[in-house]
């Protein structure tokens, strides 16, 4: 019986992936190249010592000053961000949990300051019994830690555990610490190869938890 939901952070919650993705896109672009979605893909739910920047300056053959880069792409992000809210159906699903009694977890490769700070930006924060991060592990996602980690921390067995993820390293990570495992993905995963989920919706506005519960419940009994 699920007792408790953990969600992931980036592309789940908040699509900060898209926006990631498309700003040094942009980049690229204006350098007269382009990063491919499959090669940013790699680098999604999880942490990696891919350089964007070292990546176009091997495509243009010549050297770029990464500094402006990078202050280019995060001045462009944080325009981007400052006017995004919290994915369609999103807030439903934690009143839904709230309601329904349920414990609520987050588990993100990403650090706690930018996700509490998003958190908070988005009025989300308080609904969090529990939130892991980078900060709480040696090894992020594909590892099973995170999910491990704030399992412990709701006090609830993993078969307890109903989590929500957009990318194959999280949903891979779901799984491989024993834990059913629903796919919402968005516009820079949902081709991605994900490995053997419990249930895939492409918005949470088109269910609701109720009926995603049972529905992954009902498949766990057989």
């Amino acid at each position: 019986m699920i007792k408790g939901i953990i969600f992931d952070f980036d592309g789940l919650i908040f699509d900060t992936e898209t926006h990631h993705y498309n700003v040094l896109n942009d980049i690229f672009i204006e350098h007269g190249s382009t990063l491919p979605l499959t090669k940013w893909q790699e680098q999604i739910g999880t942490q990696t010592d891919f350089s964007p920047y070292v990546y176009l300056e091997k495509q243009l053959k010549l050297k770029l000053d990464h500094k402006a880069l990078q202050d280019t792409f995060e001045e462009k992000l944080h325009a981007k961000l400052s006017t995004e809210k919290a994915r369609a159906g999103v807030e439903n699903y934690l009143q839904s949990a709230n309601e329904l009694g349920l414990k609520i977890g987050l588990a993100s490769s990403s650090n706690y300051d930018w996700v509490s700070t998003h958190l908070k930006n988005l009025n989300l924060f308080d609904y969090f019994h529990c939130i892991k991060t980078s900060d709480d592990v040696e090894t992020v996602k594909p590892d099973p830690s995170l999910y491990l980690e704030a399992a412990q921390c709701l006090q609830l067995d993993v078969q307890e555990c109903l989590v929500f993820e957009d990318s194959a390293n999280g949903s891979l990570a779901a799984k491989s610490a024993g834990m059913s495992c629903v796919i919402v993905p968005n516009e820079v995963t949902e081709a991605m190869d994900f490995c053997e989920v419990d249930y895939r919706i492409s918005s949470m506005s088109e269910i609701s938890l109720e009926d995603v519960i049972e529905i992954v419940e009902r498949a766990n009994s057989k």
